[in-house]
């Protein structure tokens, strides 16, 4: 239920106006002041605001200045007598939403009233999208507490601010897309569109009207007037995801973009300016597609202004057990079953410690989730992962592998310390975790671990 604020120094015109829009299935709270108004719009949730013109103290243009610089959405109506309209428009240029002259037909303000709530309705759903979208890819949601991450977020937290293009380098499936999201949506720009383009899924032809559009008749089948990812994302930003795939003569129309800040849609004449931040993203190493003549020296120099390198999963595999976590509470909802997947066995973890990941965060997501809608119980075993994903993960000590001259003791210290570390990792460095995976006392574990020197941290 709505709740509408009546503003007026006359006590009548309160009791009156509220019965009438009570009657209407409104909640309505009173003021005889502008000071009493300011006090209620500080402690309840206010969707509209009626009030008086003409009151002592803070009159009704001060009010309506105050509420809008506080919240710039919240509908204000004004109430006004016949000789007082030119005070009217003036709350209107300052923001108010409308104005009704007193006295006025009961009809005419149920219709100003239903209008101004559903356009704040509207104004509410759009911020409450907004926010989601943003609380998803802020920085600090990307999930990983390794070093190498860690390092990535404070990077992205340093470049969102500027305007400069972004490069982003990765392989597949490490999050460059997330990424680039994270950086528009910490920026200045964030209210503004966020455009993705992925340059390797469309021919030349066709990618060139996607990005700058193209003018009717411009083409065969060009039936009308299209605009272009670019000029869509006017004062927004635009990821070109997949950037070492442009054709040579592409690379020059993005740099004439890049250089003079505007261009033209296929076929036209007219130059379009759009004031755009480009992040691009590519899974190869640009410098060296320079260097094989691949790729635009001029063009790489104007992207790499500031640069991202996003690790593998195999580089940070102290992230797994927070992205399967991750993906478990995220297809959580998705299981139309009644046991909830509480996390995977201590196999499944070796295997995901070990396993190279060449799909790296994309493959693991992908894993978990088939996972989950093949579990009987509560808990991920190896038998409900793919197949080809056992045979890749297995590893097994091959004798051959062993040099012939090697110590047999030095040789098994070495596995031993190598199975000791691992159990340790795969425990989070719990001690009495560890040892019962390895099946050995606390104390047997406690000298083997003083007896390799290893780091266990803190925890017992």
């Amino acid at each position: 239920m709505e709740t509408i604020l009546i503003v007026d120094d006359e006590k009548n015109y309160t009791l009156i106006l509220s019965a009438i829009l009570e009657e209407e299935g409104f909640e309505t709270l009173t003021a005889n002041s502008g000071n009493d108004a300011v006090n209620i719009l500080e402690n309840a949730d206010i969707d509209l605001v009626i009030t008086d013109m003409k009151m002592p103290g803070m009159d009704g243009i001060e009010l309506l200045e105050s509420i809008k610089e506080k919240d710039p959405d919240l509908p204000v109506i004004m109430m006004t007598a016949y000789g007082t309209v030119e005070k009217a428009v003036e709350a209107m240029q300052k923001g108010a939403y409308n104005y009704i002259l007193k006295p006025f037909e009961n009809e005419n303000l149920i219709i100003y009233v239903n209008k101004a709530i559903e356009m704040f309705r509207i104004v509410k759903e759009n911020r409450h999208l907004r926010n989601s979208i943003e609380s998803r890819y802020r920085f600090g949601n990307i999930i990983g507490k390794s070093k190498s991450m860690q390092a990535v977020f404070a990077t992205i937290e340093k470049i969102a601010p500027a305007t400069a293009t972004v490069l982003i380098e990765g392989e597949n499936g490490t999050g460059k897309e997330l990424v680039a999201k994270s950086i528009h949506f910490n920026s200045p720009r964030r209210n503004e569109p966020f455009i993705p383009v992925n340059c390797s899924a469309l021919s030349e032809s066709l990618l060139e009207s996607e990005l700058f559009g193209h003018e009717k008749g411009a083409f065969t089948g060009a039936m009308s007037m299209k605009k272009g990812r670019f000029e869509l994302a006017d004062r927004g930003t635009i990821f070109l995801d997949e950037i070492g795939e442009l054709s040579h003569s592409l690379q020059v129309k993005l740099l004439r973009v890049l250089q003079e800040k505007s261009f033209e849609r296929v076929g036209g004449i007219k130059p379009i300016v759009a004031d755009i931040r480009i992040i691009a993203a590519t899974n190869k190493q640009l410098k060296q597609e320079v260097a094989k003549g691949n790729f635009r020296e001029d063009l790489f120099y104007r992207l790499n202004v500031l640069h991202l390198t996003l690790p593998p999963l195999r580089e940070r595999t102290e992230d797994i057990r927070l992205l399967v976590q991750h993906f478990i509470d995220k297809y959580a909802d998705e299981r139309n079953v009644d046991i909830p997947i509480k996390g995977i066995d201590q196999e499944v973890e070796r295997l995901f410690y070990e396993y190279h990941w060449p799909g790296n965060i994309r493959e693991l997501e992908n894993v978990i989730e088939r996972a989950m809608i093949l579990c009987p119980g509560d808990t991920i075993r190896v038998s409900d992962l793919p197949r080809s994903f056992q045979t890749n993960a297995y590893s097994t000590l091959k004798i051959n592998d062993i040099p012939t001259n090697a110590n047999l003791a030095e040789t098994l210290a070495d596995i031993e310390k190598a199975l000791i570390s691992r159990a340790l990792m795969l425990s989070n460095n719990v001690q009495a975790h560890a040892a019962k995976m390895l099946g050995i006392g606390k104390s047997g574990l406690n000298q083997k671990i003083k007896k390799y020197n290893l780091d266990v941290g803190t925890k017992k």
